[in-house]
């Protein structure tokens, strides 16, 4: 082949790769384990750049590990359930289960041109019977191990796609899908038990030294520990079975600014009093309408409903504090009820300026403190302030200080107790709708709510169901919903709710290790496997997958299904940016804009010459128009193109913006690279100086040690700069053809991770042994990183004029003879003799003349 032609050799090294079968796991004690895993994707139909970067990444990696003769699991699955499935049936009819397989078989198709080094003998779908049966019988086990129970909750309902929706499934009050504003309403859930492993959970990031810091912070916010107090506010005239409302308070130190008392609308007082007060029972039902997020919460305006009743201030009898029934306190919170301290709480405050209540100062800044207006006075907790409200601590204290002795205060007073609380909450199963999988248990009459036999598993979703009317087809499926109890077998009801997909991707990592098993894991395939060694996805789920993860690891410890190592199941965790690109945009005649794909935009100016307007570095959207499609670039350019240009540009933790100029001068260098190789190949020449095989060499080392440390960095940006530096050098060299093979086969094999068919093409050119993805990885000679040589430039009148090679150890004397014999030197001397000479070591000479 005389020119670089990517569609072929990339076909050729693809085909060679399967028939080789040299990417398939198999189990091995011979060999070091390692295994890498990106996240996998949702079947939507189309792959993007994207999952181009992120699948490049760990195909870096893994390619890498291969060649340092580690035994290397890289598997390939699809988080296949979920409701935009459900959607894409209703709005163009069909069913969510030939939609999700035919998108499957379509971003199959598109991925396996990138050369991805997968295991595709272990692919598969959270829809696969073969897999939600055994998460079934997960299920089964973490019931009998009392993680998992059922219970009636407040769950955010979109009433137009009829189902639950998790607090992330919440977009400014609708729901993430249908756009419906969101109702609070109370169902019987299912949940996991995560909040009786919130302490662990918690104490165990500060061992994840290999996850980003800003992951773990995340997760800690999110688990949300903290030291408060419990106690009770007497309620004055109570209804019956009510004489005291309790709270709990993270902020004791502002109990002496309490102005009013707010409860939940679901507060088990505020439903006994709307059973009599009509009004009431109107103002919970509109405050049950909004969504139950922080982010709804706390943009919602701030409504309350005065019950009449009071409570007396419980370091002063005579104090009386109105009770509120507030929209924005949750049951699920605390206990449903707050104290309100106005001066120090920006919902507090704009709450009781609404409804004329008073504003109590309990604390002032240091110097020019004021009484609280318009805005509440709400301190770092480190920060010192002077406190006007102080019982049992100095005048002038942090909020933390006062806090421990606001505690230890009341409960030496016998008001209330100190309390360590959690703001992580259990985690909610249940979701209304058909595409998820079943929940395995049934409801009998006689036996209550029975566990479905792990024989009769998987309890399969039946195919014959219709979408032409809002809810879950399961609740109208009498065929599939009526069964008989697998206790008395006596007619019963199936449990028609089926599982957050969040639980579908809790626990994928541990069946790859064993993908067939007729148990959720093999214990010998998962003990030799796990961890994973090396987790690469989006910040996007730095919460609540990875926390959900952990809490699966653990769960399937302690029922048997994974080793106590795995407890944390992954080791190291990368998070990449994402893939931009600019956004082209012309206006309507009402100014509205209107998105043009990019390749109808030339020199920013669409095909009939209109100018458009250009937003740079956006996140690829298809409602934006920027997006590339991988397909099209791997037709046009090749798949090594793609892998090269997404890893070359930022590092990978940042955004990388796509360029069409950028994927060309990719193209362009792979393409020299294989010229220059070719015509290595074709060379028979010796070296014109002795010493240039030597410097040749010392830099395919050195190019060798800083593309090894780069990939075990995740530097991969700067092992791609290293070896565009390499390629100049080799392209440039006068040394001798057997010099320059032996850099060219090293170049071929640093960039065989980055672009694997280039690099098997090259390597069978050269002569190579085998595939190049087999072969070992070329070790940097320790010595010859060290250089016995080095350049010093001559300044000439403080101006630079020429430089010089010269040992590294010579001395000052010797290198100063060396300078003034230099063309340059002598040129400018003109046979006088210099003012100065001032040779400092390893850096420059400067001749004064």
């Amino acid at each position: 082949m005389s020119r670089y032609s990517a569609a072929e050799i990339e076909a050729k090294w693809q085909d060679a790769w399967d028939q080789a079968e040299i990417f398939r796991a198999t189990r091995s004690e011979d060999k070091p384990k390692y295994y890498v895993l990106e996240m996998f994707p949702y079947p939507s139909g189309r792959i993007h750049m994207g999952h181009v970067r992120n699948y490049t990444m760990g195909d870096v990696i893994a390619r890498y590990k291969i060649s340092t003769g580690h035994n290397v699991l890289h598997p390939m699955g699809w988080d296949a359930f979920g409701m935009p499935a459900e959607n894409a049936a209703m709005a163009i009819g069909g069913h969510p289960k030939d939609w999700t397989y035919g998108n499957i078989d379509d971003m199959r198709a598109q991925m396996k041109p990138l050369g991805l080094s997968i295991d595709w003998s272990r692919e598969f779908a959270t829809c696969d019977p073969e897999y939600y049966g055994q998460q079934q019988a997960l299920f089964l086990d973490m019931l009998t191990e009392g993680l998992v129970y059922r219970k009636n909750a407040v769950v955010n309902w979109d009433p137009v796609d009829m189902t639950v929706l998790a607090n992330e499934q919440v977009e400014q009050g609708r729901g993430w899908r249908s756009g419906a504003l969101v109702e609070r309403r109370e169902l019987t859930q299912w949940f996991f038990k995560i909040s009786d492993m919130a302490e662990e959970l918690l104490e165990a990031l500060d061992g994840l030294e290999n996850w980003p810091a800003k992951v773990r912070l995340m997760q800690e916010n999110w688990i949300g520990k903290s030291r408060g107090l419990q106690f009770a506010f007497g309620l004055i005239d109570g209804p019956d079975g009510h004489d005291r409302i309790e709270v709990y308070t993270t902020r004791p130190d502002t109990l002496m600014g309490a102005s009013f008392i707010g409860i939940s609308p679901d507060h088990p007082l505020a439903k006994q009093l709307e059973r009599e007060n009509p009004d009431l029972a109107a103002f919970s039902a509109e405050c049950r309408k909004g969504g139950t997020t922080e982010e709804a919460i706390e943009t919602a305006e701030k409504l309350g409903f005065d019950t009449g009743l009071r409570v007396r201030h419980p370091f002063d009898t005579a104090w009386e504090l109105p009770v509120y029934v507030a929209n924005f306190i949750l049951m699920e919170y605390g206990t449903g009820a707050i104290f309100g301290c106005p001066a120090h709480d920006q919902r507090d405050l704009d709450f009781a300026r609404k409804y004329g209540l008073d504003v109590i100062d309990t604390f002032v800044a240091l110097e020019g403190g004021t009484p609280v207006e318009d805005e509440a006075f709400v301190p770092q907790k480190s920060e010192k302030v002077r406190w006007l409200k102080a019982f049992g601590w100095d005048d002038e204290a942090t909020g933390s200080e006062a806090i421990d002795a606001a505690i230890a205060f009341c409960e030496s007073n016998g008001v209330g107790q100190g309390v360590t609380k959690f703001r992580l909450r259990d985690w909610g199963l249940s979701r209304q709708r058909y595409w998820g999988c079943p929940i395995p248990v049934v409801h009998c009459d006689a036996c209550g709510v029975v566990p479905e036999k792990k024989e009769n598993l998987p309890i399969r979703l039946p195919d014959d169901v219709t979408f032409d009317q809002p809810g879950n087809p399961l609740d109208r499926h009498p065929t599939w919903r009526d069964c008989t109890c697998p206790t008395c077998g006596k007619p019963a009801r199936r449990e028609t709710d089926t599982m957050d997909t969040f639980v579908d991707s809790s626990w994928y990592f541990a069946r790859f290790t064993a993908p067939r098993a007729d148990t959720p894991t093999d214990m010998a395939e998962a003990n030799y496997w796990m961890n994973v060694d090396q987790y690469i996805g989006g910040i996007e789920h730095a919460i609540l997958h990875l926390l959900y993860s952990r809490f699966f690891a653990r769960a399937m410890h302690q029922t048997g299904h994974l080793p106590a190592k795995a407890i944390e199941p992954f080791d190291a965790l990368f998070t990449q940016g994402m893939v931009t690109h600019e956004i082209y945009l012309t206006r309507d005649e009402n100014n509205r804009p209107v998105y043009h794909l990019p390749e109808d935009v030339t020199d920013g100016r669409l095909a009939d010459g209109s100018p458009v307007e250009i937003i740079p570095s956006a996140k690829m959207s298809k409602s934006k128009k920027n997006v590339v499609d991988p397909v099209n670039i791997i037709g046009a350019y090749g798949a090594d193109t793609a892998r090269w240009f997404v890893l070359s540009d930022s590092p990978p933790e940042r955004d990388v913006e796509w360029t069409a100029s950028g994927a060309e001068a990719t193209f362009k260098h792979l393409a020299r690279v294989y010229r220059i190789v070719s015509e290595i190949i074709a060379d028979t020449s010796e070296a014109a100086q002795p010493e240039a095989d030597e410097d040749l060499l010392r830099e395919m080392h050195k190019a060798i040690h800083d593309v090894t440390v780069g990939i075990e960095s995740f530097g991969f940006n700067a092992s791609i700069a290293r070896l565009y530096a390499f390629t100049n050098t080799l392209s440039k060299s006068t040394a001798g053809a057997g010099a320059k093979r032996q850099a060219a086969t090293a170049l071929a094999q640093l960039m065989s991770p980055m672009t694997p068919h280039l690099a098997e093409e090259l390597w069978q050119l050269l002569g190579g042994t085998g595939l190049i993805a087999n072969a070992p990885w070329p070790q940097a000679d320790e010595a010859m990183l060290v250089d016995d040589t080095i350049t010093l430039p001559i300044q000439i009148n403080g101006k630079r004029r020429t430089e010089i090679s010269v040992p590294k150890d010579m001395p000052k004397s010797e290198v100063e003879k060396i300078a003034l014999g230099t063309d340059a030197v002598v040129k400018a001397l003109d046979g006088a003799q210099p003012k100065k000479i001032i040779v400092v070591p390893g850096r420059i000479v400067n001749v004064v003349i």
